[in-house]
């Protein structure tokens, strides 16, 4: 049952960051192959990321294809979705935004605790690795797709995204020691997601220095 809880949740993270990738893509106006690598790369890089940290090898992705499967056919429908509906997409482009928003937060909160879980039944004790190894699965696939949209990874600069990943890992690798795995899993996801978009929302951001005003 655990294991069948991790996968149902592995794939949802999935579809919400291929979703975000996918519309950065777009946004970026990137053909239908761009579309398709971003979102694969949004959703699946972080994995990708902490199966080569905890050694595991060939990586989860290139053992089971569901996970580039799900993600390939997300990021096509997505595309067509879009495709076909251009003109609402050009008059409500700044809603996009929070729909990417949405769909980013979603992924980012899955990916943390399931990074998290994938380390402790790889027998890690070490608790730095493990929450660093949460940490990465949730923001490395949007650092890779931002890299290669060629901006800032949004990580680096904007609406505390590690520092909620990180709080939402800590929440969970906590209760994990404490309660049912399961229950621990969605307070930790519930967790990340919801300081993600107060953060968007009351445009909470770390100090940083301006050089232009």
């Amino acid at each position: 049952m655990e294991f069948n809880f991790i996968f149902i949740l592995e794939i949802l993270g999935i579809l919400s960051f291929a979703v975000s990738g996918s519309i950065l893509a777009m946004e970026k106006e990137c053909d239908l192959f761009g579309v398709i690598v971003l979102g694969c790369i949004t959703s699946i890089g972080g994995g990708l990321i902490r199966d080569v940290i905890l050694g595991i090898h060939p990586p989860m992705a290139f053992q089971d294809p569901i996970y580039a499967i799900v993600s390939i056919i997300t990021s096509l429908l997505t595309f067509i979705l879009f495709y076909k509906n251009q003109t609402f997409v050009q008059k409500y482009i700044k809603k996009l935004d929070y729909v990417n928003l949405l769909f980013d937060s979603i992924g980012l909160g899955i990916f943390v605790v399931v990074g998290i879980n994938t380390a402790i039944q790889y027998g890690s004790t070490n608790t730095f690795l493990i929450l660093f190894t949460g940490l990465i699965t949730g923001v490395g696939g949007g650092i890779l797709r931002d890299m290669m949209a060629t901006q800032i990874p949004m990580v680096l600069h904007k609406r505390i995204y590690a520092v909620a990943a990180l709080i939402g890992g800590t929440t969970y690798y906590i209760l994990y020691l404490l309660i049912p795995d399961n229950i621990a899993i969605i307070i930790g996801t519930l967790t990340t997601i919801i300081i993600r978009l107060l953060a968007a929302y009351y445009k909470w951001n770390l100090p940083k220095v301006k050089f232009h005003q």
